[in-house]
C-alpha cells in the first residue's frame, strides 16, 4: 500500500516553517496520490493534480473548503472533521464521503493533523475507488444473477412438472370430446394457457442457462438476414432499421433459433424506447484479441470474437436502472405491457452460448447492446461440413402414434407418472411404473431379461436418481434403450449422465409428444 512519511522539525521559526511548507507542497505535487493541505479554519492552502482529478474539479477551478467538493449531506461532517484534526494533538483517521462529481459511490478521505508547517494544519488524502467500486459492483451483480438464475431454474423445473400433468390431462380429456362439445372449448382454453405458462418457464430456464439448445456452427449475418425481415414487420413506420456487416467474420457456435429470439427481443425493446420514431442499427464486426485488450474489460477474456451490436436512438436507460435490466421480472414498462423476462432471456441465451453481453446507455441519446461470441475454430474436415445457415424445416407426415411393447416408467412426481402412464397405455403400450431408481431396478429384476423394451425415467429423483439407475441398467442390460424426461437442459444432462445411446424428452410434454418420442426410440432401436 502507498505510504507518505513526513519528518518535521517543530523548532524552526516562522520563516523556516514557511519554506518547509513550500518544499512539502512541491513534493506533494509530484506524487500520484491525491493530497491536499488546509489551514486551521479548513481553507485549502494547496491541492495536487491527483487530488483535483479524483475530486472531479475542472481546470482552473479552485474550491475554498473541502466541503465544497462533497454532496450536501456530507459537507458538515467533513467540516467538523477538519476542524477537529486542526487542533489538539496530531491524529490520523479516515472518513467515507460522497463527492459532488462522483455520484453515490463513497470514497475514502484520509485526514491527518500536521504541526510545524506554518499555516498548514490538516493533510487530506483521497483515493480514487471508482475502478475498485465498479469491479466490486460487477462481481456482486454477477453473483446475484447466478443466485437468481439458480432460483429461477428450480422454480421452472417444478412448474414444468405441474404443467406436464395439466397439459397431459387436457389432452386425455380432449380425446374423449369432439369439437363442438360444450366442454371442448373450455378444455382447449386450459391447454392453451398452460402452453403460455410453459413459455414463461422456458424463458426462466433461458435466464438460468438451463434450457435445451440446438447449437450449430453458423455465420452471424445469416441469422441477422433471416430475422431482419420479421423484425421490420414488428417496427413502426417511423422507425428506420439499418443493418451493416463487417468483413472476415469468424464462425460462431450457437442455436440459430435462440439467436433470432435475442435479436427480436432487443429490437422490440428498442422500438418501445422510441415511441416518436428513431433508428435501430444492427451490425456485426470482427473483434481481435488486440481489440479486447484495448477495451480493458475485467469481464471479457482476451481472445477473438465475432460481435453483434444492436443500437437505438431512444430515450436511454438511467444509471440507477441499467444494472438491473437483465434481472428476471424487472421491467420499466406499464403494468400488463411486459413480463420483465425479455432481457433476462437474452442474457441467459448469450451466457449459455458461451458469449458475453454488455449494455451502454446515455439518457436522451440511446442504448447499445454489445454481444461477443467466441470465434469457433474448425478442423479441415469440419470446415467442409460446417452449417453456415439455419437448415430449412422439412415438412413431415403426421406420425402414427400407436405402438406396442413393454415400458418401465420411473418418475417420482405422482401427477406426471399418472398422466404419462395413461397416455402410453392409451397408445397401446404395457406400462409398469416406479417412483424412484431403486424401485425401478427392483421391477426390472423381477420381470427378468427381455421383458422391457424401453425405460422412461425422470432425471432428478430422491433415493436414486435417473442417471445412477441408468448406469446400473447399462451394466446388466447394455442394449436396453433409455429415454430421459426432464425440465433441465439436454446438453447439461448429457454431460452429467455420460452414457451413450440415450434419448431426451423435455418437460412439459403433451400426450402426442411422449408417444412420438417413444415411437422414435423404439424404431431406432429396432434398426
Amino acid at each position: 500500500a502507498p505510504a507518505l512519511i513526513l519528518l518535521i522539525d517543530d523548532d524552526g521559526g516562522m520563516v523556516e516553517r514557511g519554506k518547509a511548507l513550500e518544499q512539502v507542497e512541491s513534493m506533494l505535487s509530484l506524487l500520484p496520490l491525491g493530497l491536499a493541505i488546509t489551514d486551521r479554519d479548513g481553507r485549502f492552502l494547496f491541492l495536487n493534480n491527483a487530488f483535483a482529478r479524483t475530486a472531479g474539479l475542472r481546470e482552473g477551478e479552485k474550491p475554498l473548503y473541502p466541503g465544497d467538493l462533497m454532496i450536501r449531506e456530507d459537507k458538515s461532517a467533513v467540516a467538523d472533521a477538519v476542524r477537529r484534526y486542526a487542533s489538539g494533538p496530531p491524529m490520523t483517521g479516515d472518513l467515507a464521503v460522497r463527492l459532488r462529481a462522483g455520484g453515490e459511490d463513497p470514497v475514502a478521505l484520509g485526514i491527518a493533523g500536521v504541526r510545524g508547517l506554518g499555516d498548514a494544519a490538516v493533510l487530506l488524502s483521497i483515493k480514487d475507488n471508482s475502478e475498485e467500486t465498479k469491479l466490486k459492483s460487477q462481481v456482486a451483480q454477477a453473483t446475484k444473477m447466478q443466485a437468481v438464475g439458480q432460483l429461477a431454474g428450480g422454480v421452472a423445473h417444478d412448474f414444468n412438472n405441474i404443467l406436464t400433468a395439466i397439459i397431459g390431462h387436457c389432452d386425455l380429456m380432449l380425446l374423449r370430446h369432439s369439437p363442438g362439445d360444450s366442454d371442448y372449448d373450455d378444455i382447449q382454453q386450459v391447454k392453451n394457457n398452460s402452453n403460455r405458462a410453459a413459455g414463461l418457464t422456458r424463458q426462466l430456464l433461458a435466464f438460468s442457462r438451463q434450457q435445451t439448445l440446438r447449437p450449430q456452427v453458423l455465420q452471424l449475418p445469416d441469422v441477422v438476414a433471416d430475422v431482419s425481415n420479421l423484425l421490420k414487420r414488428l417496427l413502426d413506420e417511423k422507425i428506420e432499421l439499418e443493418v451493416k456487416h463487417g468483413r472476415n467474420l469468424g464462425l460462431v457456435r450457437a442455436d440459430p433459433g435462440q439467436l433470432e429470439q435475442v435479436i427480436i427481443n432487443l429490437g422490440v425493446n428498442a422500438r418501445d424506447a422510441m415511441p416518436k420514431g428513431g433508428k435501430i442499427s444492427i451490425s456485426t464486426r470482427t473483434i481481435t484479441a488486440s481489440d479486447v485488450r484495448d477495451l480493458k474489460s475485467d469481464i471479457l477474456p482476451v481472445g477473438d470474437y465475432t460481435a453483434l451490436f444492436v443500437s437505438d436512438t431512444g430515450s436511454g436507460i438511467s444509471p440507477e436502472i441499467i444494472g438491473k435490466i437483465f434481472e428476471p421480472f424487472f421491467t420499466t414498462k406499464e403494468v400488463g405491457k411486459g413480463t420483465g423476462l425479455g432481457l433476462s432471456t437474452v442474457y441467459g441465451i448469450i451466457k449459455q452460448s458461451g458469449g458475453y453481453i454488455f449494455a451502454d446507455s446515455k439518457l436522451g441519446e440511446g442504448t447499445t447492446f454489445s454481444i461477443y461470441f467466441p470465434v469457433h475454430k474448425l478442423s479441415g474436415d469440419q470446415e467442409e461440413r460446417a452449417t453456415l445457415a439455419s437448415p430449412p424445416v422439412k415438412a413431415t407426415a403426421k406420425k402414427d402414434l400407436w405402438g406396442s411393447g413393454h415400458i418401465l416408467l420411473v418418475e417420482d412426481e405422482d401427477m406426471v407418472r399418472a398422466v404419462a402412464e395413461r397416455a402410453l397405455t392409451r397408445q397401446g403400450y404395457t406400462v409398469v411404473t416406479a417412483s424412484d431408481g431403486e424401485e425401478g431396478l427392483t421391477n426390472l429384476a423381477a420381470q427378468g431379461e427381455g421383458k422391457f423394451d424401453l425405460i422412461i425415467s425422470d432425471v432428478v429423483m430422491p433415493i436414486m436418481d435417473g442417471p445412477a439407475m441408468a448406469k446400473q441398467v447399462r451394466a446388466e442390460y447394455p442394449d436396453l434403450p433409455i429415454l430421459f424426461m426432464s425440465g433441465y437442459a439436454e446438453e447439461q444432462l448429457r454431460k452429467s449422465i455420460d452414457l451413450d445411446n440415450v434419448a431426451f424428452l423435455p418437460k412439459p410434454f403433451s400426450v402426442a409428444q411422449i408417444a412420438e418420442a417413444v415411437g422414435e426410440v423404439l424404431a431406432e432401436h429396432a434398426k
